[in-house]
């Protein structure tokens, strides 16, 4: 079902379809080090190397950063580049003035909150979580990152239903623990890592694009159809658990959600969204689910709550569902950190104060325009979608062997121009610039684009 893999060849890892990200050891980036990256900066990343755990995706390194600020990043020498990537921990940009005063004052009132005690930061964080989450999700839990927040949440469905199962998605992504891959569907992160979680059922995503239903271009919604049918046969299923929005981006038709929020509700299975990456405004609402009307039993945030400053993430979970007093769902050393507490008040308030939804809509659509004006001159574009400021474009057709080097050699000819973005699924450039982002940055990104197409070609 799932085609983000990675080839090895005579011990080198040579480009595949990875979901999340391009290839690190592939001939484009020896070439990028060797032309783009200064004798300095090589030798770091040469103690990089040598220090740190080799894994996929991330060693080698492409370079070595020396700042952060606004919609970009700064290398060492001082190179500028828009970051259209940003981890999606960037929705109030880098180094927002705000977020960095709280976290230094923070750091002066209290930086620690030790085991048994509490802190007002922390009870503030968690009381606005709740004011703005959908409908009576006012329950919350704190901890360091989102694939703990995603093991969190999978305790409280076996404790509030008694029950194991899960059903997730094919080419979903929730963290790389091995209770997240288990529920995950990248095969990057699944094979030849052994056994895995019990109980845990997958089904294929909502994408029209890549349908085994033979939905073709228009999704008609047997996707969803078939969560109820799984549901179904196996009975005794506690959680549906899936990205409101693929942050590829996938977006699935406006009734998918119903559908499985009945289907839930049926046969008694709780519905957890992960909206790691995606919540606090990336889509144009603080929260994804909010396009679908639908409110999930749980709700699981991070990265950009710690304004891209601190590592923090959050579960909300319906009131009904505070059933384990007796149990540890988390106990992290960090869960009330007062620091990262207080980068998260800070970022909710730049969210609200500085109209950041209003502004990732207009962009958005923006940006969209621009984008189509593009793929109607290049018919290697399949297709252009997207939902505030998480924007995908699609290139096919071909093999994976011809469309995979496509994006890759797209994404350094952009970065020799001053672009980063993600690739995703091999084929997919994924903009997700900051929310701050001024619109003439925004427009220097999708130039460089056009110009690194117009060269690709």
């Amino acid at each position: 079902m799932n085609d983000s893999t990675e080839e090895t060849k005579g011990g080198v890892s040579s480009p595949g379809l990875l979901s999340e990200g391009e290839s690190n050891l592939s001939p484009q980036r020896s070439a990028w080090l060797e032309e783009h990256v200064s004798a300095e900066s090589r030798a770091w990343l040469e103690a990089d190397a040598d220090v740190f755990l080799h894994q996929s995706l991330s060693t080698p390194c492409l370079d070595v950063l020396g700042g952060a600020e606004g919609a970009g990043i700064e290398n060492l020498d001082g190179r500028r580049t828009l970051d259209f990537h940003g981890n999606s921990v960037h929705q109030v940009g880098f180094g927002h003035p705000r977020v960095v005063e709280a976290v230094k004052r923070q750091l002066d009132e209290l930086p620690f909150c030790t085991r048994r005690y509490t802190n007002v930061t922390a009870i503030r964080l968690a009381q606005k979580l709740a004011e703005l989450a959908p409908g009576d999700l006012a329950k919350v839990l704190f901890a360091p990152g989102g694939t703990n927040a995603i093991g969190m949440a999978l305790k409280v469905a076996r404790a509030a239903t008694g029950r194991h199962k899960t059903v997730s998605m094919w080419d979903s992504f929730h963290g790389a623990s091995l209770d997240a891959v288990s529920i995950g569907g990248e095969s990057l992160f699944r094979q030849n890592i052994g056994p895995l979680m019990s109980g845990t059922e997958h089904v294929p995503p909502p994408d029209p694009m890549h349908c085994p239903f033979s939905c073709g271009e228009r999704c008609n919604l047997k996707c969803a159809e078939y969560v109820d049918y799984v549901l179904e046969k196996e009975g005794d299923v506690s959680a549906v658990i899936s990205e409101t929005v693929r942050s590829t981006p996938y977006v699935p038709p406006g009734d998918y959600w119903h559908i499985v929020r009945e289907a839930c509700d049926r046969h008694g299975a709780l519905l957890i969204l992960d909206e790691i990456p995606t919540a606090l405004g990336r889509t144009g609402k603080m929260f994804a689910c909010e396009h679908y009307d639908i409110v999930p039993d749980m709700l699981v945030i991070g990265k950009g709550l710690g304004g891209g400053v601190y590592p923090l993430a959050a579960l909300i979970v319906r009131e009904s569902l505070d059933v384990s007093p007796d149990r540890a769902l988390g106990h992290y050393t960090h869960e009330k950190t007062p620091v990262g507490c207080a980068a998260g008040l800070a970022t909710l308030q730049v969210i609200e104060e500085e109209g950041l939804l209003e502004r990732a809509n207009k962009l958005g659509a923006r940006a969209l325009t621009r984008l189509r004006a593009i793929a109607a001159s290049d018919a290697r574009i399949r297709d252009l979608r997207g939902v505030g400021l998480l924007l995908g474009v699609e290139f096919a057709p071909g093999s994976s062997e011809a469309v995979a080097p496509l994006a890759e050699t797209l994404m350094y000819n952009c970065l020799a121009r001053g672009l980063s973005f993600k690739i995703s699924m091999g084929r997919v450039a994924t903009l997700a610039p900051a929310l701050t982002i001024e619109e003439q940055e925004l427009e220097r990104g999708l130039e460089i684009l056009e110009q690194s197409l117009a060269e690709s070609a």
